[in-house]
Parts: structure tokens; C-alpha cells; sequence
């Protein structure tokens, strides 16, 4: 089992590869664009290292997003999937939200049911 530092590396490391693939780049591009290596690149997104918040920041300017969504974007904490929900909820109008609501409200019953 991973400890609470492992667990947020990994976080952060998956939010940066996803990103980074979101933005079109590969490993060696955003070395390149951060002035390190490749691997450099490889252990962040494997959540073997964890980057500075200098680090985070540029990052967070190069995708155009804020610091908070590589920390807590790929997180398994329900809190952190929440404010994910929150921000993919807003793209939609009002009426496929409450629609999208009913959906899921309906599998978590089904689930449950089932267990």
C-alpha cells in the first residue's frame, strides 16, 4: 500500500502526463520547453519525483491551467473527484445537468441494490 507522499506523487504525475497529452506534447517536447531532460519528465509523470511548486507552476502556464488541477485532477479522493465533476458539469446547460444528475443518481441506487 502506497503511503500519503507516494499517493500524491502519483497524483501529480498522472495529471501532468495527461495534460501534457491533452496539450499535444510529448515527454521530449516538454523537457525541452522546461530545460530538462526527458527523463526528468518520465519520473514526474510516473510520480517518482515530485516537482517544485516553481515547477508547478510552469507547468500549470505551459497547459493553461491552474495548480490546483495538477494536484488534484487524477486524485482518487472523493473531494478532489467532485470539484473534477464540478468543472465538466458547468460545460453542460442546465436541464443535461439535472438530466445527467437523475443518470447517475439511478447507478448509484443500482449499485447498491446489486451489492
Amino acid at each position: 500500500m502506497l503511503d500519503k507522499n507516494q499517493q500524491v506523487m502519483q497524483t501529480i504525475g498522472r495529471a501532468i502526463a495527461k495534460y501534457r497529452q491533452a496539450s499535444g506534447l510529448t515527454q521530449a517536447q516538454l523537457a525541452e520547453i522546461l530545460g530538462i531532460g526527458n527523463d526528468a519528465v518520465s519520473r514526474m509523470e510516473r510520480g517518482t519525483t515530485i516537482p517544485t511548486i516553481t515547477r508547478l507552476l510552469e507547468l500549470s502556464e505551459i497547459f493553461q491551467c491552474e495548480i490546483a488541477d495538477l494536484v488534484t485532477d487524477t486524485s482518487y479522493r472523493a473531494v478532489d473527484q467532485a470539484r473534477v465533476l464540478e468543472k465538466l458539469l458547468a460545460q453542460l446547460e442546465d436541464v443535461e445537468r439535472a438530466e445527467l444528475l437523475l443518470l447517475i443518481e439511478k447507478m448509484i441506487d443500482w449499485k447498491h441494490k446489486a451489492s
